[in-house]
C-alpha cells in the first residue's frame, strides 16, 4: 500500500506527523504519476501532492529536465516570490516510493473551460493576462547561477527537432511544410539574454483561484533558452479554449501580458513573441500528429489520443491565420 510507505517518508521530514490518509492517484501513464494525500498532524492536516516516478522508470524522456530538477526548480521559483507550490522533500532510496518529491497542495481550477466562463473567475479574468506577465518576468529573473543543470534550447535546434519528428511520420501536410520555410526565413537568431523558460508556460499548468494565479505547475519541460518562447507559447490559439479574440489564454490581450513583463523590469521583443508562437503552434500540431501516429500503430487504440490527434487540422488553420498575411 502506497500510504503505508508515504507514512513511513512523512514522518522522516514532518517528525509531529502521525500518518496519511486519502492517498488518490490523479494522473499516471508509463513513466510518472502523480498522487493527492493529506499528512495527519496534530495541529492540523496538511494536503499534499506527490509526483514520482515508481521504482523501474526513474530515466526522463529527452525533452524532460527530470522529477530532481523539477523539485530544485519549484523550490527556486516559490523563494523567489513565484507562485509555485512549496516543495517538502524530494525522495531519496529509504522511502521506496521510487523517484519525485512531495509538495504542499495548493487548491484551486486548473480546467480552462471553467477558468473561461465560469462565474467564479469573471472579475478576475481580465487581470490575468498581465498577471501571468509578471509571473513570467518572475520564472525568467531567477539567476542562472542557481538553476540546476539543464538543457539549452535555442531556435535553429527546436526548429531542426521539429523538421525531423514531422518528416518521420511519413505524412506530408503542406501547411506544415509552409511553416517550416516560415520559421527558417524568420529565425531571430540567438536572444540578448539565456534565461530559464518554463517551457510549458499554459493552460492546464495554471493553478487559478478567484483572485489570481495561486501557482505555476509541471516544469518537466524547463530549460534555458530564449525567454520570449513562454510568451508565444501561452498565445498559441490552441489555448484559447474558443475565444480566440483573447490572445493569451482566452482571457487577455498580448498588450496587457507585455505590460505586465514590463511593469516586473524586463523587455519583451514582440517579433520574437510571434516567431515563437508560430513555432509554438507547429509544435502542437506535430505533437497531434504524434498522438494520431501512435494511435493508429501501437496497440493502445485510446480515444483520448484519436481525439488529439484530430486537432492536427486546427493548427493548420492557426498557422495560416499567424503567416499567410506576412507574405509566406
Amino acid at each position: 500500500m502506497i500510504e503505508a510507505a508515504l507514512s513511513r517518508c512523512a514522518a522522516r521530514f514532518m517528525p509531529a506527523a502521525t500518518g496519511v490518509r486519502g492517498a488518490a492517484k490523479l494522473s499516471g501513464g508509463a513513466s510518472q504519476e502523480t498522487w493527492r494525500f493529506d499528512i495527519l498532524c496534530p495541529g492540523g492536516d496538511v494536503g499534499a501532492i506527490l509526483r514520482r516516478a515508481p521504482k523501474g522508470y526513474g530515466a526522463a524522456p529527452g525533452r524532460a529536465a527530470g522529477l530532481a530538477n523539477e523539485a530544485a526548480l519549484m523550490q527556486l521559483a516559490y523563494e523567489a516570490g513565484v507562485p509555485s507550490p512549496r516543495v517538502l522533500h524530494v525522495l531519496t532510496p529509504e522511502d521506496d516510493l521510487g523517484t519525485g518529491f512531495i509538495m504542499l497542495r495548493v487548491e484551486g481550477e486548473t480546467i480552462a473551460r471553467r477558468i473561461l466562463r465560469d462565474a467564479e473567475f469573471a472579475a478576475v479574468r481580465p487581470r490575468l493576462a498581465r498577471q501571468l506577465g509578471g509571473i513570467a518576468a518572475g520564472i525568467h529573473g531567477i539567476p542562472r547561477d542557481k538553476l540546476p543543470s539543464l538543457r539549452e534550447m535555442t531556435s535553429a535546434r527546436e526548429l531542426a527537432e521539429l523538421r525531423r519528428e514531422y518528416q518521420s511520420f511519413g505524412w506530408p501536410r503542406p501547411v506544415f511544410e509552409l511553416a517550416l520555410r516560415w520559421l527558417a526565413d524568420h529565425d531571430p537568431g540567438p536572444p540578448d539574454e539565456v534565461t530559464l523558460v518554463h517551457g510549458d508556460f499554459r493552460h492546464g499548468n495554471l493553478i487559478i483561484g478567484p483572485g489570481g494565479v495561486r501557482a505555476v505547475l509541471d516544469w518537466e519541460l524547463a530549460h534555458l533558452g530564449d525567454p520570449m518562447e513562454d510568451l508565444g507559447w501561452i498565445c498559441v490559439n490552441s489555448w484559447r479554449f474558443g475565444e480566440i479574440d483573447k490572445p493569451v489564454g482566452g482571457f487577455g490581450s498580448r498588450e496587457d501580458l507585455f505590460a505586465g513583463y514590463e511593469a516586473a523590469g524586463r523587455k519583451v521583443d514582440p517579433a520574437r513573441v510571434m516567431f515563437w508562437e508560430v513555432m509554438g503552434t507547429l509544435r502542437w500540431g506535430v505533437m497531434c500528429c504524434g498522438m494520431m501516429q501512435r494511435f493508429r500503430e501501437a496497440p493502445d487504440y485510446s480515444m483520448e489520443r484519436a481525439m488529439i490527434g484530430r486537432r492536427a487540422s486546427e493548427t493548420e488553420i492557426d498557422l495560416l491565420r499567424l503567416i499567410a498575411p506576412r507574405g509566406a
